[in-house]
C-alpha cells in the first residue's frame, strides 16, 4: 500500500491542514516569545511563566480526555479547537492596531491556545483511527511527521522574516490564518465515528473523573502502553533536563557562537528529523515497528554527549551542534512515528480520547520538571556534565522496553486490541 494515501482525498486533507497549521505554528512560537520580550520588556522569570502557561494545559488532558470521549463529533470538536486557537491569536494583531497589547494578555493567549490544542489533540486519536487503516497507520504517521519536521526546517526563517517584516503581533495572524485553514479542511471530512460510551447530556454513565481514570487504569494495566509511557516519560524528563534552552546557552557562553551560527547549525540539524520521518516506515519493514522504537529511544538522547567533541574553530563547533540537532531529530522521528501506530493499534475505539488525555498528562506534564531540574542541575555542576546526564539518562529509558512485549512487535495489520486479555477490554456502550 506504498504512496496509496496519496490517493485518499481524505487523508491529503487533513494532512493538507496539518501541515498548514504547522508551519503557522513555528511563526506563533517565535513571535510570542519576542512580544514579550522586545515589546513588553519581559524579564526571564516573567519569559519562563509564559513558557510554562503553554504546556500547562497538558495537565488537564486526563479529565479532558474523559470529556472528548463522550462527545459523538470529534471531528466537530477538533474544528471547534481550531477556530477558538484561531480567533484568540487574532486579539493580538487587533490589540496592536491601538497599542494595547499587554503581558497578561499575551499570558492569556499562551493558556487557551494550549488548551485548545489539548481539546483537538485527543479528539485527534479517534479521528485518525477512524480515517486511516490499520495496516498504514506507520506510512500516515510518517507523512504527518515529515511536514512536521519540514515545519522545524524552514518555519523559524519565515516566522523571523514576518516578524521582521510585520512585527510580532500581526506576524501572529499567519498562524491564525493557517488554523482557519485547517478548520475548513478538516470539516469536509467525513469519517464514520463510533458510538460514545456515554450520551453528551446524559446522566446514566460514569462521572467525568471515573471515566478519566479508566483511561489511565487502561494503561497501566496494558502491557504495551504501560511501558511505552514509562519509556516516553523517561525521554521527556531527560531530554527536557538539557532542551533547546540549555543548548541554546550552552552554544552562546560556552562555545562563543554567535546567534545567527547557533540558527544555522539547529535548521541543517532540523533536516535529520525530515529524514527520519521518510525512512521510519522502511526502517521498521526491515527491522520491525517495535525495534525502531527501541533503536529511536536511544538515537534521540544519545547524541547529546557529543557536546564534548564541540571544541577547535567555529566550523567545528558549529559542525558538533548541526551533528547534535540532525542525530537526534532522526532519533526522535523513527522513535515517534513508530510508537505513536503502535499506540493507536492497541487502544480500543471507545477509550481512545481517555487513553490519550492520561497518556499526555504523565507524559507532557513531566516536561516542566525537567526543564526546572536541567537549570538547577546545570547551576550546580554546570552545563556540559548537565547536557551529558540527558543523553546517558534519556539513553536508559531502553529498559522500560526491553521486559515488554515492544522489541518483539514487527508489525500492526494483524495487531488489535482485542489481542489482550478479556478483561482489559472497555465496557461495551448500553443500548
Amino acid at each position: 500500500m506504498t504512496g496509496s494515501l496519496w490517493r485518499d482525498r481524505r487523508f491529503v486533507r487533513f494532512w493538507a491542514g496539518q501541515t498548514v497549521s504547522q508551519f503557522g505554528d513555528r511563526v506563533t512560537e517565535l513571535a510570542l516569545p519576542l512580544i514579550a520580550v522586545a515589546a513588553l520588556h519581559a524579564s526571564a522569570a516573567q519569559v519562563a511563566l509564559l513558557t510554562a502557561l503553554s504546556w500547562a494545559p497538558n495537565l488537564l488532558a486526563f479529565v479532558l480526555g474523559a470529556w472528548v470521549d463522550r462527545r459523538r463529533g470529534k471531528r466537530e470538536l477538533m474544528v471547534a479547537a481550531d477556530l477558538v486557537r484561531a480567533g484568540v491569536l487574532l486579539t493580538l494583531p487587533v490589540a496592536a492596531l491601538f497599542d494595547m497589547v499587554t503581558l497578561g494578555q499575551v499570558y492569556a493567549v499562551a493558556l487557551l491556545t494550549g488548551l485548545a490544542g489539548v481539546v483537538f489533540g485527543n479528539a485527534y486519536q479517534s479521528f485518525f483511527a477512524r480515517l486511516v487503516p490499520r495496516s498504514s497507520y506507520v506510512d500516515a504517521n510518517s507523512k504527518l511527521s515529515a511536514s512536521r519536521s519540514a515545519s522545524f526546517i524552514a518555519g523559524p526563517a519565515l516566522g523571523g522574516g514576518l516578524v521582521q517584516l510585520l512585527t510580532a503581533p500581526v506576524a501572529v495572524a499567519v498562524d491564525a490564518v493557517s488554523f482557519l485553514a485547517s478548520a475548513v479542511l478538516v470539516g469536509r471530512i467525513r469519517v464514520d465515528e463510533p458510538v460514545s460510551t456515554a450520551d453528551e447530556g446524559s446522566t446514566a454513565g460514569p462521572s467525568l473523573l471515573r471515566s478519566a481514570r479508566e483511561g489511565l487504569t487502561f494503561i497501566v494495566r496494558h502491557p504495551v502502553l504501560r511501558s511505552a509511557l514509562a519509556c516516553t516519560t523517561t525521554l521527556n524528563f531527560f531530554t527536557f533536563l538539557a532542551g533547546t534552552g540549555l543548548l541554546v546557552l550552552f552554544a552562546d557562553r560556552e562555545l562563543g557562537v554567535s546567534a545567527g551560527v547557533i540558527g544555522l547549525a539547529f535548521g541543517a540539524g532540523a533536516t535529520g528529523g525530515l529524514l527520519g520521518a521518510v525512512t521510519a516506515p522502511r526502517i521498521s519493514r526491515l527491522i520491525g515497528v517495535g525495534r525502531s522504537v527501541a533503536v529511536g529511544a536511544v538515537l534521540f538522547p544519545a547524541p547529546y554527549a557529543l557536546v564534548w567533541a564541540a571544541e577547535g574553530p567555529l566550523w567545528a563547533r558549529a559542525g558538533v551542534l548541526a551533528a547534535v540537532e540532525f542525530l537526534s531529530a532522526f532519533g526522535v522521528m523513527l522513535f515517534d512515528v513508530n510508537l505513536n501506530s503502535l499506540n493507536a493499534s492497541v487502544i480500543p475505539d471507545a477509550l481512545r480520547s481517555r487513553v490519550a488525555g492520561a497518556y499526555t498528562t504523565v507524559n507532557y506534564g513531566i516536561r516542566p520538571l525537567g526543564a526546572l531540574t536541567g537549570g538547577g542541575l546545570a547551576m550546580v555542576i554546570g552545563l556540559r556534565p548537565t547536557i551529558t546526564v540527558a543523553a546517558v539518562g534519556g539513553a536508559l529509558s531502553l529498559l522500560w522496553l526491553l521486559p515488554s512485549p515492544i522489541p518483539g512487535i514487527r508489525g500492526l495489520a494483524g495487531r488489535s486490541w482485542t489481542d489482550v486479555p478479556a478483561d482489559l477490554a472497555p465496557p461495551m456502550p448500553s443500548e
